[in-house]
């Protein structure tokens, strides 16, 4: 302990200037941009070949993610791809990183991108002749605690339906795989083969040897001095060297990518962490070994360790209150000539770290320091980048964000040209979307979550997870002060939103888990409210737009596969993408001739808007599209006595032959305009109440006061959910998504497949309905203990994978857990039996008849009918 010290002391008073050279690197990272300087040689010669004027696609940004995203476009037959970097390949993040590789992310979609990436760092030294540094002894996360071997079962139900092997291990195989462990600390281990490490500069000469072998042009140094706007859609990229005309611009500047963005109006939530990792100098154990170690991530200890040559690199996560921002380069901008520099060394915050590492490696208590690289890594606000098609511009690419940027690189760089090439997602990755934030992700919302999400980073992951830091931002519904002391808060997309509500003798506060947990109990009694009483749900964070204009409902009947509502009416309508997959779902009324309310899910605001208005532009529609999500408030009114409630506030007849179910209509309550649309996603009798931001606290006022005599109370989204699910509603993101098309989702009512419009993805769709289908969606019961189904899970038969759920709940009506799975056809009937892992537990489920409870309007229909018989 007192070597490695000495060695630390020595180091810091080594690092006396703010920023180090290259002297300070690794070895190996030495002797590639030793290599690089001898290849490239000077500016002229690299600008010495013929400057485009015109090019289909500008890449901004030589790092490893802007390099694989020209390599990919050129490999996919893309002519006239061009790459700007403004010094040197790899300069920024690239260069400096520690070059983890892993099939491992605990979200299902984020899989995806790091399997492709693996796959192609396998192959491209075969491809391009050049070497990239590819190790792959696999990798070990460790659990120190039950809670964290519950996450690791977890996880391992959530992968077993992917591509990825991935096992659960015991403290020997750990051991096995890293013998300089104290394996007295291990409980458990996840192992996922094919993990290890890859040296970044080699991968991005790499890469960039394969881009210009399929025609790319990459210019550096090249630096954007602006970015123009054509009234066509294209963009005039401005350089010292010439303007480029480009049909589309991709933003991959890593930490410079706010002030790209800034070019063109845009503030992106990205800020530059300081990320420390210490190499050693040989290790006689280490060298002593006849295999590579596994890279492990002890994560109660919060760091990576790999072999680097016969030495060790070790990696840590600081906690929040430890970790450093650099927060200037928000205000002042990166400055000038950075891009091959590194920060000075604090070795006091990673301390804590260093010493737990040497109690679970004691081998590092002997090892002699000799390179630590502290260097700016970009964080988002929730850790994940920004990928796609930005909203408000047309053609400009976001592809910014990477705080793991090199297992990211290869994978992102397919899915953007997959989805630049095909006009549409390859799959489902929204929650990379660039406009899940808005405006309210300011300066100090996003420092606070990089801080919370860095430190963070290896906390266990819960299902329903909340995070805390910079909330509340300023989206706060007109009743939120009404409500934020009675109920646990969840946030969407910069709302907060009642989860459930709190009631004298609960266990309040936000207590996650893997099982049921504190809020299970309250959730049923929000259930049991709406289904015998009347309940009242903030639904605010709904994202709401208006479409108006001489080509609106052509616009709407060219994106939407159903007919549009008349005057009055509202329906279920969705977004398909050229393929016939689902892209958005959205309930559509029409408010005056020619003038259309869409309601879309929170999350889905900029994601939906950007795709609303990219057709009108492209296609010249004659129209105006407003969001108006921040002007309009939302309350949700929902059971038996939720009529007698408003009735009491209106003169308007609320009766079934006076407001019909999925009408709408302009009404007062309490004196106060509100917009009401008798529609309730519990499936119980119900209303939407559209209401200026500035009146919802006193409408909700009213409400309540007139339902003191009909038990009215509040609820929220935990029961909204189990409800909807009792009547077999699907959700945008779980039962329909980019990954699924309407047939298989049992979504065959909504499309209207005869209507004369020729909506997108109408061909697709009649080609999959001719050819059939090969799984279909069905509706499941559990028989579990404490643990219900979220979505997401294994579901077996005869001890195989055969399909995934997509969401799931307990049932309070039926007294049973509920989920929607995706199975094959032959697997679909009523009857069929099946297995959905839980926990590492295979449960016992079988498919049903849907819905479990029939929503209100059927049952009113049905008991009218009965009436009219006898």
């Amino acid at each position: 302990m007192s070597r490695i010290l000495n060695l630390i002391n020595v180091q810091l008073r080594r690092d006396s200037s703010a920023c180090r050279t290259i002297a300070r690197l690794p070895l190996r990272t030495i002797c590639c941009t030793s290599r690089r300087r001898a290849e490239q040689g000077d500016g002229a010669t690299v600008l010495g070949k013929r400057w485009k004027d015109t090019a289909e696609t500008v890449i901004i940004g030589g790092g490893c993610v802007g390099v694989s995203v020209a390599y990919h476009l050129a490999k996919g037959g893309m002519k006239d791809v061009v790459l700007l970097e403004k010094t040197e390949l790899t300069a920024g993040s690239t260069w400096h990183a520690a070059g983890l590789t892993t099939y491992y992310h605990p979200g299902i979609n984020v899989k995806k991108v790091h399997y492709d990436s693996i796959k192609l760092y396998e192959t491209l030294e075969a491809e391009t002749g050049q070497a990239v540094g590819l190790h792959t002894p696999g990798s070990v996360r460790i659990a120190a605690t039950a809670a964290r071997v519950d996450e690791m079962r977890y996880q391992m139900t959530r992968t077993h339906w992917h591509v990825t092997e991935q096992y659960m291990i015991g403290p020997e195989k750990v051991l096995e795989l890293f013998p300089l462990l104290d394996i007295n600390k291990v409980l458990a281990g996840l192992y996922t083969p094919g993990d290890g490490h890859i040296d970044p500069y080699s991968l991005t000469m790499a890469l960039a040897a394969g881009a210009r072998m399929y025609g790319a042009q990459i210019y550096n140094p090249a630096p954007v001095t602006s970015l123009s706007p054509t009234a066509d859609g294209k963009w005039d990229v401005q350089t010292p060297h010439g303007t480029i005309r480009a049909n589309r611009i991709v933003n991959a500047t890593g930490f410079w990518a706010r002030e790209v963005g800034k070019m063109i109006g845009f503030d992106h939530p990205t800020i530059p962490v300081h990320h420390q990792y210490v190499v050693t100098a040989t290790v006689p154990e280490v060298k002593a070994l006849k295999k590579e170690l596994a890279v492990i991530r002890d994560l109660e200890a919060s760091y990576y360790l790999r072999q680097e040559r016969d030495g060790l690199l070790f990696g840590p996560y600081e906690k929040m209150e430890k970790m450093k921002l650099q927060d200037s380069w928000v205000r002042e901008g990166v400055p000038p000539g950075f891009g091959k520099e590194l920060f000075e060394s604090d070795l006091d915050r990673i301390m804590e770290h260093v010493e737990m590492a040497m109690e679970m490696v004691p081998v590092l208590k002997k090892a002699d320091i000799i390179n630590v690289v502290s260097g700016p890594i970009t964080y988002t606000p929730d850790l994940l980048p920004m990928v796609g098609p930005h909203q408000g511009v047309r053609n400009y690419w976001a592809a910014v964000g990477f705080g793991y940027g090199v297992i990211h690189a290869g994978g992102i760089g397919k899915f953007l040209s997959d989805w630049i090439r095909n006009g549409e997602p390859p799959y489902d990755l929204i929650e990379c979307d660039p406009n899940r934030y808005g405006r309210w992700a300011d300066v100090p919302f996003m420092c606070a979550k990089a801080r919370e999400s860095y430190g963070f980073n290896n906390v266990v992951g819960y299902p329903k997870e909340e995070r805390f830091a910079g909330r509340p931002t300023y989206r706060l519904s007109g009743v939120y002060e009404l409500l934020n002391d009675k109920a646990s808060m969840g946030f969407h997309a910069g709302w907060e939103q009642p989860h459930w509500f709190y009631k004298p003798g609960d266990d309040v506060g936000y207590k996650p888990s893997f099982r049921r947990t504190n809020w299970f109990g309250p959730v049923g009694r929000e259930c049991k409210l709406v289904m015998e009483k009347v309940g009242v749900i903030d639904l605010t964070p709904f994202a709401k737009f208006i479409v108006k204009g001489k080509d609106s409902q052509k616009l709407l009947d060219r994106l939407f596969a159903n007919n549009m509502p008349k005057v009055g009416l509202t329906n279920i309508s969705h977004m398909l993408t050229p393929a016939g997959r689902v892209f958005a779902e959205v309930t559509i009324t029409q408010l005056t001739p020619g003038e259309f309310l869409l309601i879309t899910g929170s999350g889905s605001e900029g994601h939906d808007l950007r795709w609303i208005e990219d057709e009108a532009a492209n296609g010249g529609y004659d129209v105006d599209i407003s969001n108006i999500t921040d002007d309009v408030g939302v309350l949700g009114i929902a059971g038996p006595n939720s009529r007698n409630v408003l009735q009491k506030l209106t003169d308007e007849d609320l009766s079934d032959g006076g407001f019909k179910f999925l009408h709408c209509k302009s009404i007062k309550l309490a004196g106060i305009p509100v917009r009401a649309i008798r529609i309730s996603y519990t499936g119980e009798l119900g209303w939407e109440l559209y209401i200026d931001q500035k009146n919802m606290a006193a409408v909700y006022q009213a409400m309540m006061e007139a339902g003191q005599d009909q038990g009215i109370d509040n609820f929220g989204t935990y029961a909204m959910n189990s409800l909807r699910l009792e009547k077999g509603f699907r959700g945008w993101g779980a039962e329909m998504n980019c990954d699924t098309n309407p047939l298989e989702a049992g979504l065959d009512y909504f499309i209207k497949l005869n209507k004369p419009s020729d909506f997108i993805g109408k061909a697709a769709l009649q080609e999959i309905k001719a050819k059939g289908l090969r799984r279909k969606l069905s509706y499941i019961t559990l028989d579990t203990d404490d643990i219900d189904p979220e979505g997401n899970e294994t579901v077996w038969y005869n001890g195989k994978v055969v399909g995934n759920t997509t969401s799931g709940a307990y049932s309070y009506s039926s007294q049973q857990s509920l989920a929607f799975a995706y199975l094959p056809l032959d697997l679909c009937s009523v009857g069929q039996k099946v297995e959905v892992e839980l926990l590492g537990r295979k449960y016992p489920a079988m498919v049903i008849q849907e819905p479990l409870v029939l929503t209100e309007p059927t049952r009113t229909r049905l008991q009218k009918k009965a009436k009219s018989k006898a």
